[in-house]
C-alpha cells in the first residue's frame, strides 16, 4: 500500500507521516526534503528555490517523478509506503490520498515555533525570518506560489479536497489522532482490496 500525504503548510504533516512510518514500520519518502537539499546545492532558500522554480521546471517535475518511482519499487517489494509530498496524489492515483488541512494562522505559527529551534532552522531553510507576523505572510505567499507552479506545471490545484480519498483538519486536532485516523482508513481500505480479489478469483 501507498499512502500520499499532502496538505497545507504547519499541517502536521511530516510529524504525522512519522507516526504512521514507525507504527506501521513503513518506508517514508519525504519530497519536501528533497527539495530543501536541492536548494541548498544551489545556494538558496526554499523560498528562492520556489521562486527560481516558476521557470524551471524540473525543480519539481524531475523530483516528483523520480519519488513516484522510487514509492512504486518500493511498494511493489511489499512494503507499506508513506510518500509526504503535495502533488504526488497526482503522481500516484492508485495511493491512498490524504490531504491534511490546516488554519492557515494556525500553520504559520507553528513552523515559527519550530524555527525556534535551531537545528529546525537549519533543516527547513526557509532564511531569515525576524517575528510570527512575518511567518504568516511568507506562508500565505508561499502556499499561492507553489499553487501557481502546479497549475502550471500539472494542471492541478493541490486544495481541491474532492481530489483526495481523506481530508483532515489539524487545527484542533493531535498529529497522532489524524495518524490514527489515516491507519483507519488504509485497514479499510486493504480490506476492501483483498474483498474484491477474492470476489474476482
Amino acid at each position: 500500500m501507498i499512502i500520499t500525504i499532502s496538505g497545507m503548510p504547519g499541517s502536521g504533516k511530516s510529524t504525522v507521516a512519522k507516526i504512521l512510518q514507525q507504527k506501521l514500520s513503513a518506508e517514508r519518502i519525504y519530497v519536501g526534503g528533497l527539495r530543501r537539499n536541492l536548494a541548498r546545492e544551489k545556494g538558496m532558500t526554499l523560498a528562492e528555490l520556489n521562486a527560481y522554480a516558476q521557470t524551471h521546471p524540473e525543480t519539481d517535475v524531475d523530483i516528483d517523478q523520480k519519488v513516484a518511482a522510487e514509492a512504486r519499487a518500493l511498494d511493489h517489494g511489499g512494503k507499506i509506503i508513506i510518500v509526504e509530498g503535495r502533488t504526488q496524489f497526482h503522481f500516484l492515483p492508485e495511493s491512498l490520498k490524504v490531504f491534511i488541512k490546516v488554519d492557515i494562522d494556525v500553520g504559520a505559527e507553528r513552523i515559527w515555533k519550530d524555527l525556534q529551534s535551531s537545528a529546525t532552522k537549519q533543516e527547513r531553510n526557509e532564511g531569515t525570518i525576524r517575528s510570527s507576523e512575518e511567518m504568516k505572510r511568507r506562508t500565505r505567499e508561499r502556499e499561492e506560489e507553489d499553487a501557481r507552479r502546479y497549475l502550471k506545471y500539472y494542471g492541478i490545484d493541490h486544495r481541491e479536497e474532492s481530489q483526495y480519498d481523506l481530508v483532515l483538519d489539524s487545527t484542533s486536532q493531535s498529529a497522532e489522532q489524524i495518524a490514527e485516523k489515516i491507519m483507519a482508513a488504509a485497514a479499510a481500505s486493504l480490506h476492501s482490496s483483498r474483498a474484491n480479489a477474492k470476489k474476482s478469483l
